[in-house]
């Protein structure tokens, strides 16, 4: 089964709100924190926040395509962020918080690249989403994996990542792990 599984790297702003998002999507086995696509080998949280670094702060998505689609995950993806917004979600402003979609093979671009281009159009052409080979990944520290599941009822997790998690309930009921 793991010669099936697929990985996609996306950036939407604080990787808590996309690692929570997907933690709670069917036919996603793996959900991990990191930082990508910048110049500063294994650079540190503080690091990646002085915008400095390059990176972005992402979320690495390990999925089962027999259960869900790379266009399905890239869907979600679409719904709980705003693609529209250069360098920032929401109150999170930098670099490090753009949108992206990091892939890791030729046909993962491909699907990408149909998915982006519907987006555009839908946002009358002003998607900022950038579309690039995954470089550079670093894991980011433990306290940061699995946020959202471990502090609930933290401000930034209540306020922000609670409502993008009910945003993705809603819009893709089907799609929730039971």
């Amino acid at each position: 089964m793991n010669e099936q599984l697929q990985t996609i790297t996306l950036g939407g702003g604080c990787f808590w709100c996309l690692e929570a998002v997907y933690e709670r999507v069917r036919g996603v086995v793996a959900v991990e924190s990191g930082y990508a696509n910048g110049e500063t080998p294994n650079p540190s949280y503080e690091q990646v926040c002085s915008g400095r670094t390059g990176h972005a702060e992402v979320v690495r998505v390990r999925f089962d395509p027999a259960q869900i689609s790379l266009r399905e995950v890239l869907e979600i993806f679409f719904v709980v962020h705003d693609p529209t917004t250069l360098n920032r979600q929401g109150n999170d402003v930098g670099t490090q918080y753009r949108s992206g979609i990091y892939v890791h093979d030729a046909e993962q671009e491909r699907v990408a690249r149909e998915v982006l281009a519907e987006v555009a159009v839908q946002h009358g052409g002003r998607v900022v989403t950038e579309l690039m080979p995954e470089r550079g990944y670093t894991r980011a520290e433990d306290y940061h994996q699995h946020y959202f599941a471990n502090h609930p009822n933290q401000g930034y997790c209540a306020f922000v990542v609670a409502p993008k998690v009910a945003k993705f309930q809603k819009t893709f009921a089907s799609r929730v792990k039971s």
